[in-house]
């Protein structure tokens, strides 16, 4: 019934910064009591819409059935969104539980509405033709979420139904908690084990008092090791550790979530929970997504296959005896060569990035390019970090958001942007955060990002635009975007900015003032290309995963067994023993099968991106107009129709195949 997306893009990146920050401030019990009494009396609120909802007399309208449901849909979503939030970056675990349980409450109110018959027959029962575009459209999404929620069920089937949805919101979060606070490390014999790393990495990570130096699993460690260390046997043990994260606690949970999943779609008429999630989405079916991995998986096999030969002749060169790629390797090997081929070294851009230079310049751009401006605001949030800003058309306030860029103990520790509270016109103003794990913000530190980092930055900041451009409608459900697997195409798209010579020229300066150099922006674009196959093939490898882990019987799966199957016809690199992917593969739990849809809104974003590159990358009118017709209408459309509004037709696979080939 709620369509509520959660738009946490997990940032296929290198983290350059250093490990988590310390000094978190601690939350008094009345700051969480505070909070507790507020949502709870937001929690009263909505239950008395319910009740008024479900004993209306007479025939609705819409005064008295949609703007009172409205209503309803705007106090739970944003409980749920807002308090997913803070269960993710706020540095006091009693706020962190006490967001955890209020996410859990306005989850079960919302199942509630999905299965409340009165509400239903009285959505059903209005007469909207005569109305406008965008209350049909409300009126269309409504009763479909009601026809999938198993509100025509029996008591006793809308009961188990109900059951099942509390009972998965909490298997979700104790999954999703046991990988963030399962923190994994190494210990390296010596300083020799940081060789290849920036000299930042190295200055902070010295031995301790013990005489050890430890490596752990965050991000902002451990991708930099992953991909600069020589040393080959601490890389292994430490990816190793990373994939055994949640491991064994995430095996038990997953195979509980797959089940209560699998029982749910077989309740509301589903075969599997493949088949109930895809059915409202631009693929429609699990067939579909099937045929579309195998798509792509021949599509990137000429460059797949080219790139791993270069991969394994420059492993020989190393080890004579190497017959095959390690996982580990996935890091390491493609910098390397990047290097000895395109004579591009990743850590050369750094210099340009420095964290405050990089968002500074994202704004400026961004308002450039979409008629926008930014105010900052001297608000406090949930750490003192974060910073506020305002989002502005004109004298038209269009939005809130926040910028919790800087990595800290108890974080969430991806990058993704969470909705804090769906826009609605005139009524609530969209808010938004981006949450990431930059360096700099500490100490009047410059944090010198990576370029990989920059392209992340850009991603978010795509689905912040589009969360807060699309937030502007009379009704709830039309705040977002129709269906989740285009959901990141804006956000793909943003980031070809990171990548064009002027676009960086407004930003991008030295310490000196001096502007990224074009022949190392020149070496940068042609090494773009090495070894991408490898990471779609990857990417397939994860849509498999996931997918066929939901298309069938979950009383047919060892997942352990299903996943080696998998790997074995998808990922490029072997199955590496003692490890548990599945435990701490986040998505499985927030996207469940849908993974396919970062590949899917790629392939569509090519596509798109094409009218940039004819009309130029800093042309305001190209951009303007990708605002206009795919940025603000949000759900009032289906994906289908916002591309056609932008290209004047209908999506290709064309786009992709000539851009993967190099054409």
């Amino acid at each position: 019934m709620l369509r509520h997306f959660a738009l946490m893009a997990l940032a296929m990146t290198v983290f350059y910064c250093a490990g988590p920050r310390t000094g978190d401030r601690t939350v008094d019990s009345q700051e969480v009591t505070t909070y507790q009494e507020t949502w709870k009396a937001e929690l009263a609120e909505a239950q008395d819409i319910l009740e008024q909802l479900e004993t209306l007399e007479g025939p609705g309208t819409v005064e008295t059935v949609l703007e009172p449901l409205n209503d309803l849909l705007m106090i739970v979503i944003t409980g749920v969104s807002s308090a997913n939030l803070q269960a993710n970056v706020h540095p006091d675990p009693a706020m962190r539980s006490a967001a955890e349980e209020a996410q859990q409450v306005f989850s079960n109110l919302n199942t509630d509405i999905g299965l409340s018959r009165p509400i239903y027959e009285a959505v059903a029962g209005l007469d909207v033709s005569g109305e406008t575009a965008d209350t049909r459209r409300f009126v269309e999404l409504i009763l479909r979420d009601y026809r999938r929620s198993g509100v025509d069920k029996d008591e006793e089937t809308r009961e188990r139904i109900r059951q099942l949805q509390e009972e998965l919101v909490g298997i979700s979060q104790e999954f999703g908690r046991n990988i963030r606070e399962d923190v994994r490390s190494i210990q390296l014999a010596g300083t020799e084990d940081l060789d290849g790393l920036p000299q930042d990495y190295i200055d902070t990570h010295q031995p301790g008092e013990d005489g050890v130096i430890t490596i752990t699993t965050d991000y902002p460690e451990f991708y930099p090791y992953m991909t600069y260390a020589h040393s080959e046997l601490r890389r292994k043990g430490l990816y190793q550790a990373f994939l055994q994260r949640a491991y064994p606690q995430n095996l038990d949970v997953l195979d509980r979530m797959m089940d209560r999943r699998y029982e749910l779609a077989n309740l509301l008429g589903y075969p599997t929970w493949a088949d109930f999630v895809t059915e409202i989405q631009m693929i429609r079916t699990p067939q579909a997504t099937q045929t579309f991995v195998d798509q792509l998986t021949e599509a990137a096999r000429p460059a797949l296959e080219r790139d791993m030969a270069l991969l394994l002749e420059r492993l020989k060169q190393i080890d004579p005896q190497a017959a095959s790629i390690g996982i580990w390797q996935r890091y390491y090997l493609p910098e390397l060569i990047s290097r000895e081929t395109y004579d591009f070294d990743s850590q050369e851009t750094r210099p340009y990035f420095a964290y405050d230079k990089v968002r500074d310049g994202l704004l400026t751009l961004t308002s450039r390019m979409f008629g926008v401006t930014y105010t900052r605001l001297e608000e406090t949030a949930w750490h003192p970090s974060v910073e506020i800003y305002q989002l502005w058309s004109g004298d038209d306030l269009l939005g809130k958001f926040y910028l919790d860029m800087h990595p800290r103990e108890g974080k969430f520790k991806h990058g993704g942007m969470f909705r804090i509270a769906p826009g609605v016109d005139a009524r609530q103003l969209p808010q938004a955060a981006i949450v990431c794990n930059f360096p700099g913000g500490e100490n009047d530190q410059p944090g010198f990002m990576g370029h990989n980092q920059v392209r992340t930055f850009f991603h978010e900041f795509g689905h912040l635009l589009q969360t807060l451009f699309s937030g502007h409608h009379r009704w709830i459900s039309l705040s977002g975007i129709a269906e989740f697997d285009f959901v990141e195409v804006p956000s793909t798209i943003m980031e070809e900015w990171t990548w064009d010579l002027a676009s960086l020229h407004t930003f991008a300066t030295n310490a000196d003032g001096e502007p990224i150099p074009e022949e190392l922006v020149s070496r940068m674009q042609a090494s773009r290309m090495f070894a991408y196959a490898l990471w779609i093939q990857r990417q397939v490898a994860l849509s498999a995963i996931a997918l066929n882990f939901y298309n069938r019987d979950p009383l047919d799966v060892n997942t352990t067994t299903l996943l080696k199957e998998v790997q074995d016809r998808y990922n490029p690199y072997l199955y590496m023993d003692d490890t548990c992917l599945q435990c701490n593969f986040s998505h499985l739990s927030g996207y469940s099968a849908l993974y396919y849809t970062y590949m899917w809104s790629m392939v569509i974003a090519r596509d798109l991106f094409s009218e940039f590159e004819k009309g130029g990358l800093l042309n305001p009118e190209v951009a303007m107009r990708f605002r206009e017709s795919v940025l603000e209408p949000g759900a009032l459309k289906s994906g289908t129709e916002l591309v056609r509004d932008f290209l004047g037709r209908d999506y290709s696979f064309k786009a992709f195949e000539v851009w993967l080939k190099g054409d």
